[in-house]
């Protein structure tokens, strides 16, 4: 492997770990990358789920108070995580990924809308009755399902948590990138270990990224505390429209 490629793998890895902090999306980094080092794109997707993981920690650690604040929505969602991560890491080791990819964008471009709709609606209901609604059913089985996409590619997975999370009434921006890191560690952890399992991880670039994801991920934490609730959440619309772009410039 060159300096070059090296370098490449490392970049992303880190642009990966700022991204996932503030939004999500850091799959569409960490995948090409290894794309253009050469990897096969089955091994390209499980080396990139298992060297992101430790990035997400990171950043979770930036959030822990904020997440502390929450501990009832780890629990409620967290089975649901766990099952769909390990159903669609299944699935992509038994079906092609384009499959996903192709939807990856459209997937992408609604949840932002739906985000940009749902900073919009807070507004509106700023001053008025507030607080958290707790459509937990609905949320567990949107979650399942998001999860699902999640262990199978994981493009933007970030972002529709977030909807998930805003839809049922939480406005702390920083408390929902906590909480989604942490749903994210469990889908992506799940999925990780099933990956292992198969011996389809390429491990010393996993390893090379791992350390770009860490630093990424508590960097992206800072930054989104420093730049405010409402820049953080601009930064959320101007990520997920951006990844939009990128995954439909992949596809032509």
């Amino acid at each position: 492997m060159t300096t070059a490629q090296i370098a490449l793998l490392l970049g992303s890895a880190v642009a990966a770990g700022i991204m996932n902090a503030l939004a999500g999306g850091g799959t569409i980094l960490t995948f090409p990358a290894l794309l253009l080092a050469g990897v096969p794109a089955i091994q390209a997707n499980a080396t990139s789920t298992v060297a992101l993981v430790p990035g997400a920690i990171s950043s979770l650690a930036g959030y822990r108070r904020e997440v502390g604040a929450h501990r009832q929505w780890l629990t409620r969602l967290l089975i649901p995580s766990l099952l769909g991560g390990a159903l669609g890491s299944v699935l992509l080791l038994l079906t092609p990924e384009r499959i996903f990819a192709r939807l990856a964008p459209y997937l992408v471009l609604f949840a932002t809308l739906l985000f940009l709709f749902q900073i919009v609606w807070s507004r509106r209901e700023a001053g008025t009755a507030g607080g958290e609604r707790t459509s937990w059913g609905l949320a567990s089985l949107a979650q399942f399902f998001v999860a699902i996409y999640g262990g199978y590619f994981g493009a933007g997975v970030g972002i529709l948590m977030l909807v998930i999370l805003g839809f049922l009434g939480l406005t702390d921006i920083h408390a929902m990138n906590g909480l989604k890191n942490f749903f994210g560690i469990c889908i992506n952890g799940v999925a990780s270990a099933w990956f292992i399992f198969k011996g389809v991880v390429i491990w010393p670039l996993a390893l090379l990224m791992m350390a770009g994801a860490i630093a990424g991920g508590w960097i992206g934490a800072g930054f989104a505390r420093r730049i405010g609730k409402e820049k953080a959440r601009i930064a959320v619309v101007v990520i997920g429209f951006g990844i939009t772009v990128v995954l439909f410039l992949q596809r032509s």
